[in-house]
């Protein structure tokens, strides 16, 4: 069994060129952290049960602490990425975020393909899909089903 310990996201390449376009920025704290490739790193809570099993499945719940926080136009467009939870269940797999620090409401961003797990040494990629909460939290611009970017789960 491996334990999961980091979580990389960059929501969708698109959507963070568009942000930096409009003049905007997006900015971590929180212990999130800005990856290489300008997607962005969250480490496993202490309450994290995500690991890989013997069989290569995801099991267990996945906590992530840290936030992104996209701004641009001014302050008119802002998104926030709060503390990715990824679930795993028999239907599947859906992460989820909190839209705003207060950590008051939790939306489902995205589903992840489980079928289509994808593990190189110490990293496990899903491809994900944007669901109808993830549209909404980011503005409607993308509808849902719309392929996001991979989800990458670091065991080291």
């Amino acid at each position: 069994m491996q334990t999961i310990k980091t979580l990389s996201w960059g929501v969708r390449q698109s959507f963070r060129a568009y942000v930096e376009g409009a003049g905007g920025k997006a900015q971590t704290s929180e212990g999130a952290q800005t990856a290489a490739d300008g997607g962005f790193v969250f480490p496993a809570g202490p309450d994290s049960t995500l690991a890989i099993d013997e069989a290569g499945k995801l099991t267990g719940r996945g906590t992530f602490t840290g936030i992104v926080h996209f701004e641009a136009h001014g302050g008119m467009l802002k998104v926030w990425m709060v503390d990715p939870i990824l679930e795993i269940t028999e239907a599947g797999a859906v992460l989820t975020v909190a839209d705003h620090p207060t950590r008051t409401y939790r939306l489902e961003a995205a589903r992840l393909d489980l079928a289509a797990l994808a593990t190189e040494a110490d990293e496990t990629t899903l491809p994900a899909a944007l669901l109808m909460f993830g549209s909404q939290w980011l503005g409607g611009n993308y509808p849902a089903g719309t392929a996001l970017d991979p989800v990458r789960l670091g065991v080291g």
